[in-house]
């Protein structure tokens, strides 16, 4: 059983390997650099540490039922690992003004997450021993992973983690009562919940079996589906089973997971090999960049499309390979001006169904209202507007297809009907999207502006004489990728990028 002494393993180091400050505590800083944060946010350990919290809340019944309603991990797993690190960057930064309004888009996000579970029993993503005990996972496996990986934290070094992690969670809008005002009250705290509180949720059980055996590709690899699933075979049941194995003994044991022989010595020495890049040259190893160049668009302007198109062209060599072994289905031909029509289950499957659990329902349109105004950094009132918008369509949409009324559109119910619907409500949409976009207000879309949506340069097609994009040409161009499913526009990384 994981146990308080097992927590409180010490020694003569602290974050990283680096022993902790002698001066005193309140001369440290809670946020930006020379936190401990700060010096765990690169650590390569930090990934693992990152993949077990967030199964461990997905097993509290609140939060597990908020992500099986409302999120896009399972369809858009990078896109919201992306997403994930930029806020805590924002929660965690030195600027106390990006901070208050990274929490409160948060506390906006998550007030519109509640329902009710498949037990009938009510969630609510703002409820505060649910959002307490997301912190107290992120903590607990920030310290789980120094000691998996045979640097346990010294005691003070602890303490100042985890009064940067209740001050994280006061930012948020949170009571400190919620949480344990101690480290030595944590411990019985989080080791109660564990025993008590955390279930065997179908969210767990998609992260732990699904989600890495078919984790679609991040669109530097997307061109490569052979390569990409045979190391996904080879990565998936290992990262799940070290996964497995460095959860608490009470609750695999109660919760019935399964564990391979062999598991624990894996874990541990994937820790132990992961702990060991603290050698590497200090900014070698930067979150933000290792997860920019996953998510880039080699098709992009940005500089490091270079290299990932040279990455591209060696990988198409060990693809052509692969084919050679296991040939795969020829790929759907180019139609006029370079696109391929998208049919309308595979649009509905790529860019509907944001949740990815086979139907379109009004989590999904908020999902991509999320997206939108998370690309967008918005602020009220505009964030409202364009839900507001989405939630017009989602009814438009409800009451032109959904044929058997059972509250959600199916794919087949999407295919049998008018896949090109495009009524007053997505138009609606269309204009309060170029609206928000258009910080300036003067009614075009510039260079800057463009990039903030779409992470890209102008669109060839997109420029008008002036050098803009108009709000005519922007509400067609999103009409007619909403409605004639065609490939070669800046709205697909978007929408549909995993």
């Amino acid at each position: 059983m994981t146990t308080a002494d097992d927590h409180h393993s010490t020694t003569t180091t602290g974050a990283g390997g680096h022993r902790g400050g002698d001066g005193d505590a309140g001369e440290e800083p809670l946020f930006g650099p020379g936190s401990q944060f700060h010096g765990f946010f690169n650590d390569p350990r930090w990934a693992l540490a990152m993949i077990r919290a967030t199964v461990l809340e997905a097993a509290h019944p609140q939060v597990g039922a908020a992500l099986i309603d409302s999120s896009t991990f399972v369809a858009h797993p990078w896109r919201r690992l992306r997403n994930t690190l930029t806020s805590l960057q924002r929660m965690f930064g030195t600027d106390d003004h990006t901070r208050q309004r990274e929490a409160a888009r948060l506390n906006r996000l998550h007030a519109r997450l509640r329902g009710t579970d498949p037990h009938d029993r009510p969630y609510d993503a703002m409820d505060p021993d649910a959002r307490a005990w997301v912190v107290a996972t992120l903590f607990e496996s920030t310290v789980t992973m120094c000691r998996l990986s045979g640097q346990p934290l010294e005691q003070r070094t602890m303490e100042r983690l985890y009064a940067e992690f209740q001050a994280f969670h006061v930012a948020l809008g949170e009571d400190e009562g919620h949480l344990p005002g101690t480290l030595d009250e944590f411990w019985p705290y989080y080791d109660r919940v564990v025993a008590e509180d955390l279930e065997n949720t179908e969210a767990m059980r998609i992260i732990l079996y699904k989600l890495f055996d078919h984790l679609p590709a991040p669109p530097v690899l997307s061109g490569f589906p052979a390569l990409w699933a045979t190391g996904r075979a080879v990565a998936g049941p290992v990262v799940g089973a070290i996964t497995v194995a460095s959860l608490p003994e009470p609750f695999r044991r109660r919760a019935g997971l399964p564990e391979l022989a062999g598991a624990q010595t894996v874990m541990q020495g994937t820790y132990l090999v992961a702990g060991l890049a603290r050698f590497l040259p200090e900014g070698w190893l930067r979150a933000e960049d290792v997860l920019g160049l996953l998510t880039l668009s080699p098709d992009g302007d940005d500089p490091r499309a270079r290299t990932v198109g040279a990455l591209r062209d060696r990988m198409k060599r060990a693809g052509a390979l692969i084919r050679l072994i296991a040939p795969l289905s020829p790929e759907p031909e180019a139609g006029p001006g370079g696109g391929t029509e998208r049919g309308a289950r595979e649009f509905f499957t790529e860019v509907l169904d944001q949740t990815g659990d086979g139907y379109l329902d009004w989590p999904d349109l908020a999902a991509m209202a999320r997206e939108l105004s998370t690309r967008l950094d918005l602020d009220e009132p505009e964030e409202t507007r364009l839900y507001e918008a989405h939630a017009d369509w989602w009814r438009e949409l409800q009451s032109a297809l959904d044929a058997d009324g059972d509250g959600r559109v199916s794919a087949h119910e999407y295919a049998a009907a008018v896949p090109s619907l495009a009524g007053p409500a997505l138009i609606r949409v269309a204009e309060v999207l170029f609206d928000v976009t258009d910080k300036d207000g003067d009614q075009t879309i510039d260079a800057d502006e463009y990039r903030a949506l779409f992470r890209t340069a102008f669109h060839r097609d997109a420029v008008d004489a002036g050098g803009t994009y108009g709000r005519g040409a922007f509400v067609n161009d999103f009409l007619s990728f909403m409605s004639g499913r065609r490939r070669t526009t800046p709205y697909d990384p978007l929408l549909a990028d995993a």
